[in-house]
């Protein structure tokens, strides 16, 4: 331990009061106490002080953002899965454009903090923002390692609210489908309309039926959105469909988890009755392709996909959630038909089961979001059973209910 270290306070005319050390070797550090009183600005020094003498303390490193960023894309993107990788550009993206760090030491509990408030006010949801700072966390680890971050900072917690449901969404029934099959040349063609392409009736039914066929696809198989527009019929090295065993499977390489094992997994009946619609010699390529327009080439984004579903659910005035303080309408999406098969599923088949169904990490997901939304199913079946039992003197007690 070094006592020769003295720490002093300095006014440099500033908003914030300096700190000023000076080394044994006669060299001269400072830095700002970021404390506006005299007071407070002290009790920093002291604390500096203390880590100077015990050698605990680290200069912040001058390391850009950029630079950071530069080094991570060369040395851990190209590790990374596909998937992972989007996440992290997307982390990137957003936290340049609310916080606008310009140095990796600039990353603090406090712009952590920051951080989360612009999410909020951006409506993202407390899910969301977890999921943004544990990426952001991931690539700070790295920043830590080679030494361009002293430590990791504190990351908060996002869990502001009760636990409970969280989902801004429900199950649809089959009638609220029916009516987004209805709308979907309404939707898609209108989407089509610009003078290249062709109008041929026979090209715009083939758009139409892509689209409706994808929609079947959802609605029975419980996939998600990137899931299902990455589905194939013959590669190994995608998700792909198995139809050659007994029971018709659904095939994830290791590759494209973050277990890196493969994994099979079953689908249901009706979903495979619905593959098997497609003729053998036509099942080639990916499952599902929802058509742009004929003679283009390309494919939509997963993100085009994506809001042309939700233009769909509001055309067929599905509404899956209403705020209940401002009465903005939410319509039904993609992941509210994978909701609606979790909601058909969970009265049929346990929640483990369930659970390998919807491919949740955890079980408690599975319990929260669809076996517990059946409660009205259960107490139907409960009361179904309690009034069909002959057995007992019940018979006063149900006209008694009855009557209520």
């Amino acid at each position: 331990m070094n006592e020769t270290i003295k720490v002093h306070v300095i006014n440099r005319g500033r908003k914030y009061l300096y700190l000023r050390a000076v080394c044994p070797d006669g060299k001269a550090i400072e830095k700002s106490s970021s404390c506006t009183t005299k007071k407070d600005a002290n009790k920093a020094a002291g604390k500096w002080e203390a880590e100077l003498r015990e050698g605990r303390y680290k200069p912040a490193s001058k390391v850009t953002w950029d630079d950071f960023w530069t080094r991570y894309d060369d040395e851990v993107m190209p590790g990374l899965a596909d998937k992972t990788q989007s996440k992290a550009l997307c982390v990137r993206a957003v936290a340049e454009q609310e916080m606008k760090p310009s140095r990796i030491a600039d990353i603090n509990a406090s712009w952590i903090s920051t951080f989360r408030k612009k999410l909020r006010e951006r409506g993202c949801t407390e899910a969301t923002i977890d999921g943004y700072v544990a990426h952001l966390s991931s690539a700070l680890t790295r920043a830590v390692q080679w030494g361009m971050l002293r430590e990791l900072p504190n990351l908060g917690t996002g869990s502001r609210k009760a636990k409970g449901k969280r989902s801004k969404g429900r199950h649809i029934t089959t009638e609220e489908f029916e009516r987004m099959l209805a709308k979907v040349p309404d939707v898609i063609l209108h989407d089509q309309r610009n003078p290249r392409i062709n109008r041929d009736p026979a090209d715009s039914e083939r758009i139409v039926e892509s689209w409706r066929h994808y929609l079947r696809g959802l609605w029975l198989s419980g996939l998600r959105l990137g899931e299902s527009l990455e589905l194939y019929w013959d590669r190994d090295d995608r998700l792909r469909v198995d139809l050659s065993g007994r029971r018709p499977m659904l095939w994830i390489p290791g590759a494209l988890q973050k277990s890196g094992k493969d994994e099979i997994l079953p689908i249901t009946p009706d979903f495979a009755e619905f593959l098997t619609e497609t003729p053998p010699d036509q099942r080639r390529g990916r499952v599902f392709d929802p058509l742009r327009r004929l003679h283009a080439g390309g494919r939509l984004t997963n993100d085009r996909v994506t809001r042309l579903v939700a233009t769909i659910g509001k055309a067929a005035n599905v509404v899956v959630w209403t705020h209940p303080r401002t009465g903005a309408v939410k319509y039904a999406s993609a992941h509210d038909l994978r909701r609606s098969f979790g909601f058909r599923w969970a009265t049929r088949i346990m929640p483990a089961v369930l659970q390998r169904l919807m491919r949740h990490e955890q079980i408690s997901t599975t319990m929260e979001f669809y076996v517990q939304i059946n409660a009205s199913a259960t107490a139907d079946a409960v009361w179904s059973a309690w009034n069909s039992d002959t057995s007992g003197d019940t018979q006063a007690q149900r006209a008694e209910i009855t009557a209520e």
